[in-house]
């Protein structure tokens, strides 16, 4: 397993370099300049042409990319164009809001659809099953940022119960943490119920059941066990893509985190604060992957082989 974790470490390395040049590339293409970011639209050309140059950004691109990667190798993730301060300080007091609402999020549509899952899968067939069935398809084909809306039209303007914008209280994380949980928790229910279906079909579960072990035992001890193993991958890869990904939960709640912040870079132009973000969630999203992996390996001795 030592042998897989340093391989997959290593082909780190290369995709880091594609990623972030394929987003180097992209922003320097795209219209604007450091030098309109920075001094506004209202600066003259000559201003802004001197301020590029100052910061090196008429040089070739492949030149730039180098300068930056070395630096960014060494902790160095540039100077954002708009705030004049080190990308780290613009994005670090951003992450606490995401990542606290990333794993709440996960944790909460766990605990809504595994149990629902096991539920569908022991009655398989049967009314409850129909129901999971018809409302995790609803809830996973919904938009999040019309689930969002719904939300906000119902607790927040005709019943008056919850915040609609910003931090302050927990009242202000239930409807963030309710649009993003609910879809996930949909599509974890099913993957629980199909995984539990074919778990219960298999082998072992017949010589169990012939060794006069019960039902609770044969779900909850054997087969819940296995039927976990994707279900653990599709919670991390979720929890990766909330970091970077609830961008329209943060845009429609006023949440000050960092989707919200790559967004207004983007729409700046700030080429250092999308090009940090890039690498610190590539890295986690990679990091995250990797211990899911690790996780599901000790959790079934079949992968664990296989991984060496």
């Amino acid at each position: 397993m030592l042998k897989y974790t340093l391989k997959r470490l290593l082909f780190m390395i290369p995709s880091i370099l594609i990623i972030t040049f394929l987003t180097f590339f992209i922003m320097s293409k795209s219209a604007g300049s450091p030098g309109s970011v920075a001094l506004g639209m209202q600066a003259s050309k000559e201003d802004i042409a001197a301020y590029n140059h100052a910061i090196g950004y008429d040089r070739p691109l492949l030149v730039r990319y180098g300068d930056y990667m070395l630096g960014a190798v060494q902790g160095d993730l540039g100077e954002s164009y708009k705030a004049q301060l080190p990308v780290s300080k613009v994005l670090l007091p951003k992450f606490p809001i995401t990542c606290k609402l990333a794993i709440l999020a996960v944790l909460l549509s766990a605990l809504i659809g595994i149990p629902i899952g096991v539920l569908a899968a022991v009655r398989k067939g049967s009314i409850a099953d129909t129901g999971v069935t018809v409302v995790s398809l609803v809830l996973a084909s919904m938009p999040g940022f019309w689930l969002a809306l719904l939300m906000m039209l119902l607790f927040s303007l005709k019943l008056g119960l919850l915040p609609t914008f910003g931090l302050g209280t927990w009242k202000n994380y239930v409807m963030p943490l309710t649009t993003l949980s609910l879809p996930s928790a949909a599509y974890v229910a099913r993957m629980v119920r199909i995984t539990m279906i074919n778990e219960l079909s298999s082998d072992y579960v017949r010589t169990a059941r012939a060794k006069g072990a019960g039902p609770a035992r044969i779900v909850f001890l054997h087969v819940l066990r296995n039927a976990l193993v994707p279900v653990i991958t599709t919670l991390g890869m979720n929890f990766a893509g909330l970091l970077g990904g609830a961008v329209i939960v943060e845009q429609v709640f006023g949440l000050p985190g960092v989707g919200q912040e790559i967004l207004n870079a983007i729409n700046a132009k700030d080429s250092p604060i999308v090009l940090g973000s890039t690498i610190i969630l590539s890295l986690l999203y990679m990091v995250i992957m990797l211990v899911m992996d690790l996780i599901n390996a000790l959790l079934n001795p079949k992968i664990r082989d296989n991984l060496g």
